[in-house]
């Protein structure tokens, strides 16, 4: 399935893993790229720009197809040296990034003179379109069906996509709501150019998130995430569990984050992918967990999409289209 995207960015199949926090290691960042698809490490995952360097070639080692890094870049009291992780994918040689959050204008000359290409997340027409000014490679457009942040306009894929993609010029990939070779088919019917998957990259095998969670994502439908942080205007997708009812609870009473802070630190998060306590913390998690109900390997699940998306393309859809001496 050849896109512009496929085309401008050197991979296979039009699918990106999308970044993950915790979650976009080596071991499923390096299984993604070899399926043929483009697969994204984390970079604030790793505790320093030394140990993304050393994250870097350990994918490298893993395979030898593209690979890109996420560089999610928010305002913060103490924010990480950003400079610093930036120059770590630029002497590694990576040449993709995943941008997300705040504006990346910054960072831009220094990535495009190393040659690489930036995809920059966004979650509405506008942001998109002054990622393409400010000159990004690409866009990644997130639906309110998606997993973390989905902005605050609450605008779904089916809209958004062909919204963005009157508008656009550069590649875009469709993010938010996408699990399998329906969505993938429905994105580029919608004027996408490919489709950015995270939660559905959650539940393979070489996701470094343990069992527990892999296996309630398949248990969850549609219905359980909650979003948190509303009346905070920073609203979050994140799975259903104790924490996140009682978050939700305690915002419906009218509180500051301070008094919540203790509730949705990223270390009891983290606590939850790595010793499955599903209600250790608060772990994001898209609506598209209710069309996710097994746990393949990532090269089985890109397969499995593009076969399948190539099928619905080739056959179910072109059978709809009566020929002109079949209509008479």
């Amino acid at each position: 399935m050849r896109t512009r995207f496929t085309e401008e960015f050197g991979v296979r199949h039009p699918i990106v893993q999308g970044g993950m926090m915790w979650v976009g290691r080596a071991e499923l960042a390096a299984a993604v790229s070899n399926a043929g698809a483009l697969g994204i490490l984390t970079g604030l995952t790793q505790p320093t720009p030394e140990d993304l360097a050393r994250e870097i070639a350990r994918c490298r080692e893993l395979t030898d197809q593209p690979f890109g890094v996420n560089l999610t870049i928010l305002p913060a009291i103490d924010p990480p040296p950003y400079d610093e992780y930036r120059q770590a994918i630029v002497e590694s040689g990576v040449k993709i990034v995943e941008t997300a959050g705040s504006n990346p204008k910054e960072h831009l000359p220094v990535f495009h003179e190393a040659g690489i290409k930036v995809i920059h997340k966004c979650t509405s027409v506008r942001h998109a379109l002054k990622a393409e000014q400010l000159g990004v490679d690409a866009v990644s457009i997130d639906g309110f069906e998606c997993a973390g942040h989905p902005g605050e306009d609450d605008v779904p894929g089916l809209v958004l996509i062909p919204a963005a993609a009157a508008k656009l010029s550069i590649p875009m990939l469709a993010s938010g709501g996408i699990a399998d070779a329906r969505g993938l088919v429905a994105a580029l019917a919608l004027g996408a150019d490919g489709a950015n998957m995270g939660t559905r990259f959650m539940a393979t095998v070489e996701s470094p998130v343990d069992q527990a969670v892999k296996e309630q994502i398949v248990a969850n439908t549609e219905l359980d995430t909650k979003l948190i942080f509303r009346t905070l205007h920073n609203t979050a997708r994140v799975a259903a569990n104790a924490i996140s009812t009682e978050v939700v609870a305690r915002e419906a009473e009218g509180v500051e984050f301070s008094d919540i802070a203790h509730l949705v630190a990223g270390a009891r998060g983290r606590k939850v992918f790595e010793d499955g306590d599903l209600d250790a913390g608060i772990w994001t998690a898209g609506q598209c967990q209710g069309l996710i109900d097994d746990i393949p390997t990532a090269a089985q699940l890109v397969d499995r999409m593009i076969d399948e998306a190539e099928e619905i393309i080739t056959s179910r859809l072109a059978g709809m289209v009566a020929t002109k001496e079949a209509a008479r």
